[in-house]
Parts: C-alpha cells; sequence; structure tokens
C-alpha cells in the first residue's frame, strides 16, 4: 500500500496533502468544541470532537466541570481508547501528573514544573522507542493570572510544510541517527540512558510520528549539512506566523487532546490564592479512531 510519507511515493503524498490542506482549521476557534462534562461524552459531542481530531490530529473540549479531579483526564481519554497511561517518574501513582508551580527541589530541576516559558516540543521525545508517547491530554483547573498560553501545532502539518519547502528535510529528519538526548544522570548514576533517533518516523499503522525539541541543552543534532538545514527549516517554520500555528489558553474546565502535537507555552504569573494547575495524561497509545 501507498504511503504518503514514503518519499518515493509522491502521488499517495499529493492526494493526502490535498485532503489535509483542505481539512485543515483556519483558526483556534475551530479546535474548540463546547461539552457538558467530558467524563460523560454524548454521542454527539464524541462524534464532534473525533471529527476535529481527524482533521487537526488535536481538539480543545470546553466543559463545564471545573473540579479539580484527576478522573476528567483519564475518563475522557478512555472514550478514546487511551488506556496506556506512561507512568513516568514525576507523574502520581495513577500516571498523572500534577503540572504546576512546585516547591519540591526535584520538581523545580523541570521546566513545566515551574513558571518559566517552554520551548516547542513533542512529549516523551527522550522516551526510547518502546516507550514512546503518541496520545496526550492537558486538563485546565485553575489557569494562570496572566501568561500560560500554548502554541499548538499539527506535526502532519508541520511536516507538510517542511517537505514542500525540501524533501531533503524530511529525509534528513528521518534519519534514525537525527537526533540525541543524551543520558540524564543523578546521584546514583545513569538515571535515563541516552536516546538516538528519527525527528519523523512512520508507525507500523502507517500514520506519521515526530519526537522534537527546541532546546539547546537537552540535544544533540547529527553533523551534517542536510541535518543542520533540516533543523534550521523546522525552527524558522516554528518561529514564523503560519495559519497553521493555533494560540490557546486554556480556561478551567478546557482541556487539550491531541496525537501528541507539537506544542510550547508562554510563562506565566500565577494568583496566589488559586496558582495555575493543568493535570498531563501521557499515553504509548494513539487516539482510536485518528
Amino acid at each position: 500500500m501507498s504511503s504518503p510519507f514514503d518519499l518515493s511515493q509522491e502521488a499517495a503524498y499529493q492526494a493526502w496533502r490535498k485532503r489535509k490542506s483542505a481539512q485543515a482549521p483556519t483558526s483556534v476557534a475551530d479546535l474548540i468544541v463546547e461539552v457538558d462534562d467530558p467524563r460523560r461524552l454524548t454521542t454527539v459531542e464524541h462524534a464532534a470532537l473525533l471529527d476535529k481530531l481527524k482533521c487537526a490530529n488535536m481538539v480543545i473540549y470546553a466543559g463545564r466541570q471545573c473540579q479539580a479531579d484527576k478522573d476528567i483526564a483519564r475518563k475522557i481519554g478512555h472514550q478514546f481508547g487511551l488506556e496506556n497511561l506512561d507512568a513516568n517518574w514525576l507523574a502520581g501513582e495513577d500516571g498523572i501528573s500534577r503540572i504546576q508551580v512546585s516547591a519540591d527541589s526535584t520538581r523545580q530541576a523541570y521546566i513545566p514544573y515551574t513558571n518559566r516559558a517552554i520551548k516547542w516540543h513533542t512529549d516523551g521525545y527522550y522516551n526510547p522507542p518502546e516507550r514512546q508517547i503518541r496520545g496526550m491530554i492537558l486538563h485546565c483547573v485553575h489557569s494562570a493570572d496572566e501568561g500560560g498560553e500554548n502554541r499548538l501545532m499539527d506535526h502532519e502539518m508541520a511536516y507538510l510544510l517542511l517537505r514542500d519547502e525540501n524533501p531533503e528535510h524530511i529525509k534528513a529528519l528521518s534519519a534514525q541517527d537525527a537526533m540525541t538526548i543524551p543520558e540524564r544522570t543523578d546521584e546514583d548514576g545513569v538515571a535515563r540512558a541516552a536516546q538516538t533517533g528519527p525527528v519523523f518516523s512512520v508507525e507500523k499503522n502507517g500514520e506519521l510520528h515526530m519526537r522534537y525539541t527546541a532546546r539547546t541543552r537537552s540535544i544533540e543534532w547529527r553533523q551534517d549539512h542536510a541535518t543542520l538545514a533540516a533543523v534550521a527549516a523546522l525552527e524558522q517554520l516554528l518561529a514564523s506566523d503560519s495559519p497553521y500555528i493555533y494560540r490557546a489558553r486554556l480556561k478551567p474546565g478546557m482541556g487539550l487532546l491531541c496525537n501528541n502535537v507539537l506544542h510550547d507555552r508562554s510563562g506565566f504569573v500565577d494568583d496566589p490564592a488559586t496558582p495555575r494547575l493543568l493535570y498531563r495524561a501521557r499515553y504509548f497509545d494513539r487516539i482510536a479512531g485518528t
């Protein structure tokens, strides 16, 4: 079967490109679906969310339930076939992380648990191949007093724009040694081994997967002209005013459900009475039906 992500299959790519471009949202408003209770979606609500997901690999649900309930993230994930949580070491025992400014010295060493800006990335870019993050939920309990906006970009659209610019960019970013995340050490030695792999890869089911970070201190790129040119092109794209980059500030009851799309976060200022709090669930599964 022809794959649009095979550089030798130009006809398949052009057919996919035509569909993808026609379906792409034109504003963040096109990504938002209002729901009553995300824990118990109606058939109509589920269909509306899935329709957005099929077009852009992401959707923002706007729920009327604002409780500090981790089950909101878990139950909306379950309704879309997300079951296998990445129980990373900073997550709770249930595998769901509380993303908020932390006074804990261990968490403070990691940017998500501070109020600082986070550069463009896909989640779990440092995970080994058998633990790649495919689905993700960010559910907002409290928003920041100021800031905390996310920029979002469908990784498939990033692929499309880079391939249109120069197919060699895709070839370079698909190399098995394109990007290396150095090992992480702690007082006991190596806590996480170095991880080398591609930026773009094609899953067994034929879907496109992306692992990327714009950080410079936690990444090593293959040192050849083609790779560095491709990285520069991707950086330029993500710094542009592309209509395919959406800006969203999640409010209480809202959440992002996605196939681990590219995203960042601006710095923020908390309201001391109600500090910014999001629940993050990361899955090895891709959202069912997309």
